[in-house]
C-alpha cells in the first residue's frame, strides 16, 4: 500500500518502505530516513537519492520521483543529470565576476604595461566588485551592470563609466571564449544606449602668447623643486605626464642625449626615443643631485620608491594660477600648435615627436628610421624657443634633413 503521512510518522521498523513506482523510504537502524527511487536505465538498475525525511515530505518526494521518471522516459539518466547539474552549480559558483576578471587581466600580461593593468583592476575594484564581484557571472543581469555603470556616470565620471562598461563586456567575452560561461548576456549593452551623450572636449592648454608668463612662473615656483623640474622636462620633451612621472634613470642615455621610453610605459605599446635638448639635459643634471640614488628620476617626496602622483602636475599648475586654464597634458597641444604653425612641412616630424602611431605600418617603419635626426633638431629648436620667452624673438625652425 502507498505510504501516508500518518504512517511515516509512526514507522519504527528498519528497512525499505515502498510507496509505489520505485519510490521508497529507507529507515536505517540508526534512525535515518532516506527517500530513494529505484529505476532502470540502459538495462541497468540504479538508485537515486531524493532527500531526507522529514525535510523532504511525502508530497515533495513523489514530485521528485515524477520528475525523475519523466527524465527516464526521455532517455536521460536522472542520476547523471543530477551530477551534471551539481557540477554546473559548482562551476558557476567558482566563476564569480571578480575571479574571472583576474584571470582575464592575467591573460593580457604581454599586451598591457604593469601600470595599465593596475589602473584597470582598480577601476573594477572600486566600481564593480563591491556589488557584483562575488556573484557568479552566469547570474548577473545586464540591467545590474547598466545600473552600476550609470552610477559612475551620475557622479560626473562619464569617461570612467564608458571604460568600465567596456571592461565588463571584455571580461564576459573572454569568459565565453575560454569556456567559463556558455553565452554572453552583455552583448546588447551599447554605451550610446545606456549612457548620456556628451560633447568631446579637448584638454585645456596654454597658447603661444602664454609661454612667457608660464615660464616665468615656473622659474619662480615655490613648491617642491622636483615637481618644477618634472614640469620643465615635460614641456621640453612634449611627452605625456605619466611618461615623465614614471621616468627611470636607466632609460636615459645622457652621452647620446637620448631618452628611450620602453614599450610597456607607452600608451601605444611601442618604444619611443626622445632626443634631449641641452635644456632637457640640464634639468636631468640638476635632478642627479636630488634623486641620483633612486631608480626614479622624479620619486614621490613621501615614498621614494613610488613616482609622483597623477595629480601632482595639475595641482602645481593650479598653484601657479592655471586652474581651469591649462593642464600638464596640454603642453603637447602647445608643442604641436607652435611647431606646426611655424613650419607646415614639419607635420611628420611633429607627429613622431608626439609618439602618435601611424596606421600605415610600412610608413610608420619608414618614419621611425628616418626622422630621428629631424627630431633632434626640432626638440632643440623647441627648447630654444621656450627660452626666448618673448614673442618677437622667434627663431626659424631647422631645415629638414636631406
Amino acid at each position: 500500500m502507498p505510504l501516508t503521512d500518518a504512517k511515516l510518522r509512526t514507522l519504527t521498523k528498519p528497512g525499505k518502505h515502498f510507496d509505489g513506482g520505485g519510490l521508497y523510504l529507507e529507515l536505517t537502524k540508526a534512525g535515518g530516513r532516506y527517500w530513494r527511487l529505484k529505476y532502470r536505465h540502459a538495462g541497468k538498475e540504479n538508485r537515486l537519492a531524493l532527500g531526507v525525511y522529514p525535510d523532504v515530505g511525502l508530497k515533495d518526494a513523489r514530485d521528485k520521483a515524477d520528475a525523475a521518471r519523466k527524465l527516464i522516459q526521455s532517455g536521460t539518466d536522472p542520476a547523471a543529470a543530477r551530477d551534471a547539474d551539481r557540477a554546473k552549480q559548482a562551476h558557476d559558483a567558482a566563476n564569480t565576476f571578480e575571479s574571472v576578471a583576474a584571470d582575464w587581466l592575467d591573460h593580457q600580461a604581454n599586451r598591457w604595461s604593469h601600470d595599465t593593468k593596475g589602473r584597470i583592476w582598480q577601476t573594477l575594484k572600486a566600481d564593480i566588485f563591491p556589488e557584483l564581484g562575488q556573484r557568479p557571472m552566469v547570474g548577473i543581469k545586464p540591467a545590474e551592470v547598466m545600473r552600476e555603470v550609470q552610477r559612475i556616470e551620475a557622479r560626473g565620471a562619464s569617461d570612467q563609466s564608458g571604460r568600465v562598461l567596456q571592461r565588463v563586456k571584455a571580461v564576459y567575452r573572454w569568459a565565453v571564449i575560454h569556456g567559463r560561461l556558455e553565452s554572453n548576456p552583455m552583448l546588447d549593452l551599447v554605451p550610446s544606449e545606456i549612457l548620456k551623450p556628451r560633447e568631446v572636449t579637448h584638454r585645456l592648454a596654454l597658447s603661444d602668447r602664454d609661454i612667457p608668463d608660464f615660464m616665468a612662473k615656473l622659474d619662480a615656483y615655490q613648491g617642491d623643486a622636483s615637481t618644477a623640474h618634472a614640469l620643465r622636462l615635460l614641456i621640453l620633451t612634449a611627452t605625456r605626464p605619466g611618461e615623465v612621472r614614471g621616468a627611470r634613470w636607466a632609460e636615459f642615455h645622457l652621452d647620446e642625449a637620448l631618452w628611450i621610453i620602453p614599450a610597456d610605459r607607452m600608451k601605444m605599446g611601442q618604444e619611443h626615443r626622445v632626443p634631449l635638448s641641452r635644456q632637457a639635459l640640464a634639468v636631468l643634471e640638476t635632478m642627479k643631485a636630488i634623486s641620483g640614488d633612486s631608480a626614479l628620476v622624479f620619486p614621490s617626496p613621501s615614498y621614494r620608491s613610488k613616482p609622483l602622483s597623477e595629480n601632482t602636475f595639475n595641482s602645481a599648475m593650479a598653484r601657479m594660477g592655471y586652474k581651469n586654464i591649462a593642464t600638464a597634458h596640454g603642453f603637447r597641444s602647445l608643442f604641436s600648435t607652435v611647431t606646426n604653425e611655424h613650419d607646415r612641412t614639419m607635420g611628420d616630424v611633429v607627429e613622431r615627436a608626439l609618439a602618435h602611431k601611424d596606421r600605415n605600418k610600412v610608413r610608420a617603419a619608414y618614419l621611425r628610421s628616418t626622422l630621428l635626426a629631424d627630431r633632434v633638431a626640432l626638440m632643440q629648436w623647441w627648447a630654444d624657443y621656450l627660452d626666448t620667452r618673448t614673442a618677437p624673438n622667434v627663431i626659424p625652425l631647422p631645415q629638414r634633413a636631406a
